[in-house]
This record gives C-alpha cells, structure tokens and sequence, in this order.
C-alpha cells in the first residue's frame, strides 16, 4: 500500500474525505428500491459484485407468485442475487446471497450471504461464523440463514406467506415487526 493511501485510510480526519458512491443503473423496473435503499445496499455488497448494473431476474409483478418460476428465471446464473420483499405492511427487507438460489437437498452458498432491512432503521446482518446454513431451497419453502430450527428469512412455495426470526447463521432481528408476514411483492436482481 503506498504511504498517501495508508495515511489517507487511517488519518483523524479520514472520515471527511468526499468519495461519491457509485450507484448502479438498474436492467429493469423495481417497484420496491427506492434510490436511497441502492445507494445504502451499495455499501454491503461483495467485491465480485461491485461496479456490475443491477439486472432484474425475477418480479413476482412480472412473473408471478411462484417459487419454482423463481429458480427456473436463475437456471445457470452465476452471480450474487439481492433478493428484496415488500410486505404488506410496507416493510422492505431481504438479503443478499452468494449465487443463484436453486433446489437443493442441503444447505449451500456463502460467508458473503447477508440479510438486511430498512425499518426502523436501516441494518445489514453479517455471517457470524457460527454455522454455514446460508441458503436452503426446495419445491415447497425457501431458508435463508437457520440454526436451532429458526430461520432468518422463509418463504413459502407460493412466495405469499413469509416468517423471519432471529437465526445464529447472522445473528439478526427479525427483518419484519411482525415474524409472520405476507409477501406484497419481491424482486432477485442479479450482478451482470
């Protein structure tokens, strides 16, 4: 690392620094994000999907309420998807996951995997090393994040009815006030 760098990184004032945040073009249409929720999720997103246009995989507005259109519409993707829920009370949450969701018997992805909200306030939830149940999927449900028989975001088959807890995989709140919601909509983009 050059001196300049280093001292710009780790100087008392580094925190003033004026870097403008890039924030990407989006590849379709979102009836959820709102720019301020890009240019915050910007901030939490992994390397290898940085600097990539947001491009919009699945829509249950476009594509329905089904979760095997769902991993149909990411057949052969490789790339990180930032999967967003608007419920019906208004609430945007959701989470980020280290490839494409598909069926699986077992648990895969990972430590790049997150969940976040943005009610009350803004906040990401890491992997806290604790377990490696990232993402878990199959005709019927949809799991990301799990441990002690609690999962950090659930979803049903029909994308329609939806629980979040706390889960020891990110350590999280619940990302909704409520556990149990229902799906107003959702949208998967994709990092290409």
């Amino acid at each position: 690392m050059s001196e300049e760098l280093r001292r710009a990184l780790y100087a008392s004032n580094a925190a003033s620094l004026d870097i403008e945040l890039f924030i990407p073009d989006l590849v379709g249409v979102t009836e959820i994000l709102s720019e301020e929720h890009r240019k915050k999720l910007c901030r939490h997103l992994p390397a290898r999907a940085e600097g990539y246009v947001w491009t919009l995989m699945f829509s249950t507005s476009q594509h329905g309420f089904s979760l095997n259109s769902m991993y149909r519409k990411m057949n052969r993707l490789e790339s990180p998807i930032l999967l967003v829920i608007e419920d019906t009370e208004h609430n945007v949450f959701g989470a980020l996951t280290s490839c494409a969701l598909k069926v699986s018997d077992h648990f895969y992805g990972t430590g790049e995997s997150l969940l976040f909200r943005f009610t009350p306030e803004f906040q990401v939830f890491n992997w806290t090393g604790d377990n490696m149940y990232f993402i878990k999927g199959n005709n019927e449900s949809l799991a990301i994040g799990a441990g002690d028989g609690k999962f950090g975001l659930w979803l049903d088959g029909d994308l329609y009815q939806g629980r979040t807890q706390r889960c020891s995989t990110y350590s999280n709140e619940p990302l909704a006030p409520q556990e149990d919601f229902v799906v107003k909509a959702m949208e998967c983009w994709a990092f290409i």
